[in-house]
């Protein structure tokens, strides 16, 4: 079909195709009906459930530090207690229990939609074919149409897009962010308040106490009282920094918004448990008993000496991700971050048995998640290709099953055993899943000093086969769907490095315009900001030209504004941009490669489903039998001791349990990539359906005509002239900003964003503004 035919069918069959007339749609049989009302139904009520349960939880956290939380805990506790599970097991079904139902239920709602959205696709073809429609355009047409955006809505605001905070401590932070820190000081607050209350209340129950005691008395209170708030905030902490939780995929939050929420809960955790720390030692010091206080360990009751370890390797900790200390020495905060396994042994040494269940189920998802990126980091995985662009980038070129699926926006977290053991580093995906199935590239600059050995170790080894470099990946993380996708006018801006997203985002909308997928972005501008000139070499890593989608100006409209800040003018002397460029490659025959594992918590549902529940019912199981076998026969008392083996069986359900079903899953996955290599040609399984580096002057080339671009030296981008020439050419639309680079330029167009969304006009197109930079 011609591209004018197109283009005339798809209007003529826009609004039939959004109507929801019996007479506009094909008929179709009673059995899909059926079929889509009861995947419908079931994810609505998953849905509600998860929602009750969740809205259920917070409402028991709010009411814990008043007289009816407390009675209605003892009630609890005094009802399930006597059980197979003892009191440990009822204080994680109150305080845990919620949270990994959510994760449980979360699974079939994720497999529900998916499979709701593959019916929806399918009933649209069939509905076009009966409409004698050709079914790739009309199909892509109806996916469009249903699944991002109804041309019916109007633009509106987002809160999740809305920059709200432009400077600052935070960062940018959306409204909905914005939102959500007030909501949970709110909470810190309201259980500062409401313990307070008690205290003083208490204090009347004490009897005759001097004026100093009754000042101590009250501090001691205080300081319990802030341990048990900043435990709350634990039970929060360990959630963001499960890369493929369920949980972030089922509210579609990305790895790096959630390691943000890391950070402040850690800060405002800390900032609590210092103070927490602080007020005992001032008790203790005013008493004169601070030595042997703080070397206490006794059996009923918290034990100060595991506490004083804890608090201490967590200030240890706090202090390096400080920014002054992070940055200066990074190795140092990575490692002193792996003593989070010594911070909680000796919390759950110090609250025990019957305080540690309140924070377990986040840890216990934590867990999971940490011995799935375990096992799917033991597989070492073969480079395809490795070069050195002349910006001194390195492009790493990984092999990949066909079964591992990610988004163009994805991260993975690398590690090179030649150059540390110990550094895992996350780069930004420079390929589309679209680019080739066995494949995913990524683009890393040489800007500290694990980036630096690794871009000698390339130019050094030109001769070498790429196995001199054994890597291992975690991975991929990212939005649960191409966000990217969501938007018909794209800004992207990105600021050296931070292209490297893009390129993938360029050319996953320049295949599906080429194969006729789901695409609904038409316009796109891209404004780049580099130092030097010889970064453009950088945009021919992909195809954007001629190789991917030679003529898409009747579909896209692309344009690329290029800002080199430090050179005035394009520079003679470099010559030809790609020239220098190194590479070596590693062809070796197919039943040799090794691709990434699959084992990874956004994989397959199914399995990664399985592995939780099989991990959390292991752990219920695992309780049940200690209470029953040796703690109730032993008559073991102590409150620590009792922690620790609450630990070490959480644990061990994970290994036991879940590891069985990893082991499944890894046969499963070995049966499948041997189906892959049997059923491709093994000539073309080393195929790299990517662009090499042009050897052509990219400054100075003539640019298709599909494509507008200029380049600017000794320039920097004005986000006001750019943003008010965009309002004025696109009009009232929805327009997703998506920026990846240092936080300075993240400021500065969130800020205009801002602006513009302050002034506009009722014409005036609605700016989303995204952030894609993830940093540890």
């Amino acid at each position: 079909m011609a591209n004018g035919e197109s283009e005339v069918l798809s209007a003529r069959l826009y609004q039939p195709l959004l109507s929801n007339s019996a007479a506009d749609v094909a008929p179709c049989s009673n059995g899909g009906n059926k079929n889509r009302f009861f995947l419908s139904l079931s994810k609505w009520v998953l849905k509600f459930t998860m929602w009750l349960i969740f809205i259920a939880w917070v409402v028991h956290f709010l009411l814990i530090p008043t007289d009816l939380g407390t009675t209605l805990s003892n009630d609890w506790l005094a009802a399930t207690g006597g059980t197979l599970f003892g009191d440990s097991g009822s204080v994680l079904l109150l305080h845990s229990g919620p949270i990994l139902a959510i994760a449980i239920l979360a699974f079939p709602y994720i497999i529900i939609v998916g499979e709701e959205e593959q019916q929806l696709q399918e009933y649209a073809c069939n509905t076009l074919k009966d409409r004698n429609c050709t079914p790739p355009i009309l199909c892509s047409l109806k996916s469009t149409l249903i699944y991002y955006r109804k041309k019916d809505k109007p633009p509106r605001f987002n809160l999740w897009s809305f920059p709200v905070l432009v400077d600052g401590p935070f960062g940018v932070v959306s409204a909905a962010e914005l939102i959500g820190i007030i909501l949970f000081v709110v909470f810190v607050l309201w259980d500062l308040y409401a313990f307070t209350v008690v205290n003083f209340e208490l204090l009347a129950t004490y009897g005759d106490l001097s004026l100093g005691e009754t000042r101590l008395m009250f501090l001691h209170n205080l300081a319990r009282n802030l341990g048990q708030i900043g435990l709350v905030c634990l039970t929060f902490l360990f959630l963001p920094v499960a890369r493929g939780s369920v949980l972030f995929r089922l509210i579609n939050i990305p790895l790096e918004h959630a390691t943000r929420y890391h950070v402040w809960l850690g800060n405002l955790a800390m900032l609590l448990f210092a103070t927490h720390g602080l007020l005992y030692v001032l008790i203790w010091t005013t008493k004169g008993c601070f030595f042997s206080q703080i070397l206490e360990w006794k059996d009923t009751g918290v034990a100060n000496l595991a506490g004083s370890i804890s608090l201490s390797v967590g200030l240890l900790m706090w202090i390096t991700t400080l920014p002054p200390v992070r940055k200066r020495n990074f190795e140092l905060f990575l490692y002193t971050h792996q003593l989070y396994i010594i911070f909680v042994v000796f919390l759950a040494l110090h609250i025990g048995y019957l305080v540690f269940p309140t924070a377990a189920g986040p840890i216990f998802i934590f867990v999971l998640d940490r011995f799935l990126r375990f096992c799917q980091s033991r597989k070492s995985v073969d480079i395809i290709s490795a070069k050195c662009l002349p910006c001194g980038t390195v492009e790493l070129v990984l092999a990949k099953p066909e079964s591992l699926r990610y988004n163009a926006l994805s991260f993975v977290f690398v590690r090179i055993w030649e150059l540390s053991w110990l550094q895992w580093h996350p780069f930004s995906v420079s390929s589309s899943p679209m680019d080739g199935k066995y494949h995913i590239s990524v683009l890393i600059k040489a800007i500290g000093k694990w980036t630096e050995k690794l871009r000698d170790s390339v130019l050094k080894n030109l001769e070498l086969p790429c196995t001199k470099l054994t890597i291992s990946v975690e991975g991929p993380y990212g939005h649960e769907k191409p966000y990217h996708m969501m938007y018909e006018n794209l800004i992207l801006v990105a600021g050296g490095i931070g292209i490297s997203p893009f390129l993938a985002v360029l050319s996953d909308i320049l295949h599906s315009v080429k194969e006729g997928k789901p695409c609904l972005p038409r316009n796109i501008l891209l404004v780049w900001t580099v130092k030097r000139s010889d970064e453009l070499s950088l945009l021919s890593t992909i195809g954007m030209d001629s190789t991917i989608c030679p003529s898409f100006s009747n579909k896209l409209n692309l344009q690329a504004h290029i800002y080199v800040t430090r050179e005035s003018e394009f520079p003679s002397e470099h010559g030809e941009v790609g020239n220098s460029t190194a590479d070596f490659s590693d062809l070796c025959p197919m039943s040799k490669r090794s691709g990434m594992s699959v084992l990874v918590g956004t994989g397959h549902n199914v399995w990664s489903c399985l592995y939780v529940i099989s991990s959390t019912l292991g752990f219920v199981i695992l309780l049940g039998l200690l209470d029953f076998f040796y703690i109730n026969p032993f008559d073991i008392t102590s409150w620590s001791y009792k922690g620790f083996l609450f630990l070490a069986c959480m644990v061990a359900s994970v290994f036991i349990f879940g590891g069985l079903v990893v082991c499944l899953w890894h046969l499963s996955e070995k049966r499948t990539s041997a189906e892959e290599k049997c059923e491709d040609d093994e000539s073309n399984f080393g195929k790299i359906e990517h662009t090499e580096t042009v050897t052509h002057n990219v400054a100075h080339q003539e640019s298709p005509a599909s494509l507008t671009r200029s380049i600017r030296y000794g320039a920097r981008p004005d986000f006001k002239e750019i943003f008010g020439s965009v309002s004025k050419n696109w009009g009232h639309v929805d327009v997703g900003v998506i920026v990846c680079g240092p936080p300075t330029l993240q400021s500065s167009v969130a800020k205009e964003i801002r602006s513009q969304s302050i002034r506009r006009q009722s014409g005036d197109p609605i700016y989303h503004f995204n952030s894609h930079s993830f940093s540890l």
